[in-house]
């Protein structure tokens, strides 16, 4: 694959990166500054593409990895630096969305993916490494907890 068919591909999938940067990350600067490193690095690694049908798949793969390592870095950093940057973060705080940040990392990774990202259980599956069958599951599991979490916060 040549660069300029790879910024071209990049640009058709751009604005889905940025959505499943942003539901990891809640902070539209942070999903930005994610999705323009994993294109960085996707450039860099274009040579171990395999198999260019697979494309969005790996290229997603590596946006994942970008947003765990800010995640993790976030962990790092005192609570006050984390304020919200405007008032849409502020009302981003919804109960669904709190539940999802709330859920197993194996279990939220598959919801942001299927529901907000827009991908299909296969595509889910072959972005984060893992077999249908097992992303299915996990998917099935997340919804019964979310319903849990949720229909115990429409009773209080």
């Amino acid at each position: 694959m040549e660069q300029m068919e790879f910024a071209g591909r990049v640009e058709c999938i751009r604005e889905r990166l940025y959505r499943t940067a942003y539901l990891y990350l809640g902070s539209q600067a942070d999903a930005m500054e994610a999705v323009d490193e994993s294109v960085y690095q996707g450039l860099r690694a274009l040579k171990k593409l395999r198999q260019p049908e697979f494309f969005e798949t790996w290229l997603t793969r590596i946006l994942i990895n970008q947003c765990k390592k800010e995640l993790r870095r976030r962990k790092r950093v005192s609570p006050e630096e984390m304020l919200p940057e405007t008032a849409a973060e502020q009302y981003d705080a919804l109960p669904l969305r709190e539940a999802v940040g709330r859920l197993p990392e194996e279990l939220r990774s598959v919801v942001i993916l299927r529901y907000f990202g827009g991908y299909t259980l296969q595509e889910t599956a072959l972005s984060l490494g893992i077999p249908q069958g097992t992303a299915s599951t996990r998917q099935r599991r997340a919804l019964s907890l979310l319903r849990l979490e949720l229909g115990e916060e429409e009773h209080q």
